[in-house]
């Protein structure tokens, strides 16, 4: 036997295996014994003993010291046999790999209809641990039972049951997994994940210290496996080498929770439970467990992974346990000469006796470990990284210059070819656009005047109507069908005017429309005329109050059809078929054609009252009768789940914002920026294209807006505090541009990159969906234009408004894509395959469309399935910043293309080129980080 006088060579584990062995049954039938009492305790110490009383006297007086923790941690000779069985467990181990060994079970025995028996892997104080097959699930388990004589303890199973409870809570790569909790003939036992691999204890013992590049590995492991259990609220208490298995790919595992308990639940039972050569001072003493125990225990595991050796060795336990609480441990460099700076730094720091002192956790250790991608390490961890680590994660993303020069070649190029194409694409080319809106608002005002009603306030706009295109496309497959356009007549671009004797305050936005303000006040007047200044449309409203013996003259129906371009003599008079919607004494309805389209027929309808025109309408085939014009507001079932669907994003994402807040994962300072940006975009959209007045009613229009900008900012402000936070941590790629960008770091080469893959994107997508829509009809023999949006023949003056809002919808679009791939893929749980199902979703939708449509373009559905796939591939690869680029000029270039750049119209163009071309090169030479163009040494960095 040992005691306190033997010699070192005799205490070792090393030299002596069968003393070893002796201790190693004493100490567990103290374990099994300590946890019985009265005649039940005698009746096993007899058991297990047998004649050997010298045995029985070191198991009583090992249960006698542990009545009392402080003289049991005290006792020479119970250090003496701890020491040794615990330095046998840290040096020998187990082999996880199945070594097969006798146990109450043999190879074979099938438990609980379930789980079939390889056999014996390993034993412990806590039983025994069996290699089996869960039949159930086809998958290879480790089980590990009670002892037969602690089973029947009522406080051993409960500490057994708290196993299981505590470690389900853990659910990480680089911690063993454990399943559920059985009963087998009145013995209770666990389910775990089966690990094939060795120790870390077998491994040191056979090969001395890990390499430092793999030992770097391992550590960070184990430091985001600690941490992930640490978030759960466990302690692990036992933290050392025999507890640690490497498994067949090389990676750590943190294994043995036979000792853990809930944090909470320990800072109330001071119990020094752990092994001496790895506790922590205060553990030891039995005050302030914490996790930044388990700290000190990862500091002392990773010592020994880098050196080999041991921080702390002693003969006995009470010397060891006095040098952890009271000596510095020798530098590892001292062990080491090569060992890295920053290496020692981190374990001397986790060995500070002062908990205080130690890292804030262990995903800290990790960071501080060189090399280490605080990105990478939040990941690992299962945390949420803050957008301070994503944007400082390490700086990828430059492009070779070749690559770079091929984007901006693309986004050149591709719009250099809509702008070369436009002249025979773009309606704009063939209608008659010589008149500025000065003009035609001057010539609308004098029509005003001449029809006999006096004006305060006017509102003008430009309005387009696909009508007569589509009446060509039906009718007319001739290749010259776009040269009809060029009279002006029947219009494609209208000139709207609309005047008042008071001012125009509408009652819904801030922008008059045609219909909001109604046109009810007596001398409100809405008149519509084509870009040459032909009349198209009129409607007066007479005064309320009838002037008394008014001579009743013939009205001149001449001088009015002439301000329409036409000749009365060349309408024939028919019956009316609408009735005007104002007050009239007199009607007339006229039949003819347009003078330079004979083949178009028309009908005039007119009413006058009191001699003054109160109405005027060209009624074209194509003109939808009044039933007809009514939009439909849709079913209820629809109205309802539109309504329901705004509620439950509404709440939903203020509750996963609420969420995100109380876990300290929300990005506020990001978010008030963002706030900032869509208020300006807000509010420069009402300073630039709100009709603004001289009255009260002007504090409405602004309150109006200041509403609208303010429900702009709740809701993009709400969603990003939901959603956000999970973008950042299944998907940090996908914002780390984004939060540079917010940081100030506009020089970063990987927002130069998204920003020139935004743009190539756009222009790709421009081509993609040009050649479908005009160059396929053209080889068959058929061409097609397109008619842009009337706003954008706005002029300049228009630019700031169609500016501002290309920016927030290209905001809340790309956030939007990025948020519905991300659901996908944490609903899937896989990242790329979210993306496919989103893609599939959508192309899906696509296809029902072209199938439930009356005309169906095969090529171009398969033109806007590959434009879709083009948008997701930017998404998912390269995140925000491309997409919200990409958005941004996907809606923006729909400016009038043009040459002539002394038109009218043509600085919307120029101010588009500009920024095309600033932000192009901007991305060019921004991406490459300073490479040179031609030759030297570059990269492209995934």
């Amino acid at each position: 036997m040992n005691n306190p006088n033997e010699t070192q060579e005799t205490k070792h584990l090393g030299d002596t295996e069968e003393v070893a062995g002796r201790w190693e049954k004493i100490t567990k039938i103290f374990e099994a014994a300590s946890a019985l009492t009265g005649k039940e305790r005698e009746k096993f110490l007899k058991k297990s003993c047998g004649d050997d009383s010298e045995m029985r006297n070191e198991v009583e007086k090992l249960l006698k010291s542990f009545e009392d923790s402080e003289s049991f941690m005290q006792n020479p000779a119970v250090a003496e046999a701890v020491s040794m069985f615990e330095e046998k467990k840290t040096l020998i181990g187990k082999n996880t790999t199945g070594d097969i060994k006798n146990g109450n079970f043999v190879a074979g025995t099938v438990l609980a209809n379930r789980y079939r028996i390889f056999g014996l892997i390993g034993k412990g104080g806590m039983g025994e641990v069996y290699k089996a097959e869960d039949l159930q699930l086809n998958q290879v388990v480790a089980l590990k039972f009670l002892p037969e004589a602690l089973a029947r303890d009522e406080a051993a199973l409960a500490r057994f049951r708290g196993e299981v409870r505590t470690a389900r809570q853990v659910a990480h790569v680089n911690v063993c997994r454990v399943f559920d909790i059985g009963e087998i003939d009145g013995r209770h036992f666990l389910s775990m994940e089966f690990i094939d691999g060795d120790d870390l204890s077998s491994l040191l013992r056979r090969i001395g210290r890990l390499p430092s590049d793999k030992a770097l590995e391992i550590s960070r492991q184990l430091c985001y496996g600690l941490h992930a259990i640490h978030q759960a609220g466990i302690l692990h208490r036992d933290l050392k080498p025999a507890n640690i298995i490497i498994d067949s790919k090389g990676k750590a595992r943190i294994t043995d929770f036979g000792i853990a308990d809930l944090e909470e639940d320990i800072a109330k039972d001071n119990l020094r439970i752990g092994t001496p050569a790895y506790m922590s001072p205060e553990q030891i003493t039995g005050k302030d467990v914490t996790a930044k125990s388990d700290l000190y225990s990862l500091g002392l595991l990773l010592y020994e992974i880098f050196t080999g050796k041991q921080a702390f060795q002693s003969d006995s336990v009470h010397e060891l346990l006095q040098q952890q609480q009271t000596l510095a441990p020798t530098n590892p460099s001292e062990i080491l000469r090569d060992i890295n700076p920053l290496v020692e730094k981190t374990i001397l720091q986790c060995l500070e006796k002062n908990p205080a002192n130690r890292p804030k956790n262990a995903l800290q250790v990790a960071m501080m470990l060189p090399g280490g991608n605080p990105l990478e390490a939040a990941i690992a961890a299962g945390e949420t990284p803050s957008p301070e680590m994503v944007a400082a994660s390490p700086k990828i993303g430059s492009l070779r210059p070749i690559v770079a020069l091929a984007l901006l070649l693309t986004a050149l190029l591709g719009y250099g070819f809509m702008l070369a194409n436009s002249k025979t694409t773009a309606a704009h080319h063939f209608i008659p656009l010589d008149k500025s809106p000065d003009v035609l608002r001057q010539r609308s005002r004098e029509l005003v005047e001449k029809f006999g009603y006096r004006l305060i306030d006017s509102y003008h706009r430009f309005e387009n109507s696909q009508s007569y295109v589509k009446y060509l496309m039906k009718n007319d497959q001739t290749l010259e069908r776009w040269q009809k356009l060029t009279t002006g007549q029947p219009a494609v671009y209208s000139f709207e005017y609309r005047t008042s004797p008071q001012p125009i305050v509408p009652l819904t936005l801030e922008v008059p429309t045609w219909s909001d303000p109604p046109n009810i006040i007596s001398g409100m007047t809405r008149t519509r005329i084509d870009t040459t200044g032909r009349l198209i449309f009129f409607e007066g409203v007479p005064p309320r109050v009838k002037e008394a013996n008014q001579p009743r003259s013939e009205f001149d129906w001449a001088g009015v059809f002439k301000e329409a371009g036409f000749e009365l003599a060349n309408f024939q008079a028919v019956e009316p078929q609408l009735t005007p919607p104002q007050a009239f004494d007199e009607q007339r309805a006229f039949s003819g054609n347009y003078p330079d389209r004979p083949e178009i027929a028309i009908r005039v309808e007119a009413a006058v009252y009191q001699g003054k025109l109160v109405s005027f309408e060209i009624v074209e085939p194509w003109t939808p009768t009044p039933g007809q014009a009514l939009v439909s507001s849709g079913n209820l079932g629809e109205n309802v789940f539109i309504v329901l669907m705004f509620l439950g994003m509404l709440f939903g994402g203020g509750w996963l914002a609420l969420r995100n807040y109380r876990a300290g994962r929300s990005d506020l300072k990001n978010a008030v920026r963002l706030a900032l940006l869509l208020f300006a975009a807000q509010m420069i959209i009402w300073v630039f294209q709100t009709h603004h007045v001289a009255s009260f009613d002007e504090f409405r229009l602004f309150t109006n807006a200041l509403a609208f900008a303010l429900i702009w900012v709740v809701l993009g402000c709400l969603f990003y505090l939901a959603f956000e936070p999970y973008l950042r941590k299944i998907a940090p790629e996908r914002v780390i541009s984004w939060n540079r960008l917010l940081a100030g770091d506009w020089r970063d080469p990987l927002v130069g990159r998204d920003v020139l893959i935004g743009i190539a994107g756009s222009s790709l997508i421009a081509i993609v969906a040009q050649i479908p829509r005009f160059y396929i009809p053209r080889w068959q023999g058929m061409n097609n234009v397109d008619v842009m949006p009337a706003k954008m023949l706005s002029g300049i003056e228009g630019f700031p408004v169609i500016f501002a809002t290309s920016i927030t919808n290209g905001l809340a679009a790309s956030f939007a894509v990025s948020f519905f791939i991300l659901l996908f893929g944490l609903i899937l749980r896989r990242k790329w395959l979210g993306v496919a199902v989103f893609w599939s979703v959508f192309t899906t939708f696509n296809i029902l469309a072209f199938v439930s449509s009356q005309d169906r373009d095969l090529v171009s559905l398969v033109a806007s399935i590959i434009g879709f796939t083009i948008m997701v591939l930017i998404a998912a690869r390269f995140g925000v910043v491309a997409l919200m680029v990409f958005f941004l000029f996907s809606t923006f270039d729909d400016v009038p293309f043009n040459t002539d750049l002394s038109v009218w119209y043509s600085g919307n163009f120029i101010l588009f080129v500009m920024i095309l071309l600033g932000l192009s090169f901007y991305g060019f030479y921004t991406s490459i980080a300073g490479a040179k163009i031609f030759g030297g040494k570059s990269w492209l960095e995934e």
